[in-house]
């Protein structure tokens, strides 16, 4: 695997660029490959099996791109997905389910953590189980919250209807004593300040996107195929709306999204290419 391949990044929609953005930023010599699944998106209420195999034609898709490693910028797909399709292809993949899992054990004081997230990965139980296992005296309270993707998406990033959905969502967990609350989508981070702003300065937010990066980074280095200094060029795919997407991007990322294309994401088989 060459060391001037880029890194393949996915997510259900646009919530992944917040990762991206984050990538760009801890390790911006790597090239990038995007793909938000536009057309299928709200991923959290699908099941396990849709998600799998949602996850393995993406990942088809990103091999015919050559990518060297693999994240899950989608916290649904890393709880779901994340430790079947890893076992089917040899580079290296990696989610944003650990990474923030490890920040939330260390940030709370009085051991009560809240997380947020869709209801495939409230309901899965991840979050509680990795955070316990680093610090098994915490409480770990979960929420799903369920419109939050769709505002997003539909860019309601400062809409009153957002302000008041996030309220009775987060009110339940106020009441829980939470000193920390982790952003369980890669969604909410593109409302994190209507999030703050309901939880007050007393609760730490935690935001798994930039601890996903320093992880990506240590992985390329053990790996000894971290990018050489050579030119570096991202490309940005979708499933559908990809003018849409683009000028959504031009508002997230650091850098000029010139041109996103619409793929077929249904065409690539669920069967995976093991690169050797």
């Amino acid at each position: 695997m060459s060391c001037n391949a880029p890194i393949g990044v996915f997510d259900s929609g646009i919530g992944g660029l917040t990762v991206v953005r984050e990538i760009m930023r801890q390790i911006p010599g790597e090239p990038i490959i995007y793909f938000g699944d536009t057309a299928r998106v709200p991923y959290g209420s699908k099941s396990q099996k849709t998600i799998i195999t949602y996850s393995r034609q993406i990942i088809k898709f990103l091999q015919t791109k050559n990518v060297k490693a693999i994240v899950i910028a989608c916290n649904t797909a890393s709880a779901l997905a994340l430790e079947v399709v890893a076992k089917e292809v040899s580079i290296p993949v990696i989610g944003v389910v650990k990474p923030g899992a490890k920040v939330a054990s260390e940030a709370t004081k009085n051991g009560n953590i809240g997380v947020i997230g869709t209801e495939g990965t409230i309901n899965s139980g991840i979050y509680n189980t990795y955070i316990k296992e680093l610090n098994p005296d915490v409480r770990v309270y979960g929420k799903a919250c369920p419109l939050f993707v769709p505002l997003v998406e539909e860019g309601w990033l400062t809409d009153p209807l957002t302000v008041e959905v996030a309220k009775r969502y987060i009110s339940s967990l106020l009441g829980l004593n939470i000193d920390t609350l982790v952003l369980g989508c890669t969604h909410y981070p593109l409302i994190r300040n209507i999030i703050g702003s309901i939880v007050g300065n007393d609760v730490t937010l935690v935001n798994p996107a930039y601890e996903t990066a320093i992880e990506l980074k240590q992985v390329l280095l053990q790996a000894g195929i971290e990018n050489n200094g050579a030119a570096c060029e991202h490309k940005f795919y979708v499933s559908d709306g990809a003018d849409k997407f683009k000028r959504f991007a031009n508002t997230i990322l650091p850098c000029d999204v010139v041109e996103t294309e619409d793929v077929n994401i249904e065409s690539f088989a669920d069967a995976l290419t093991t690169y050797l």
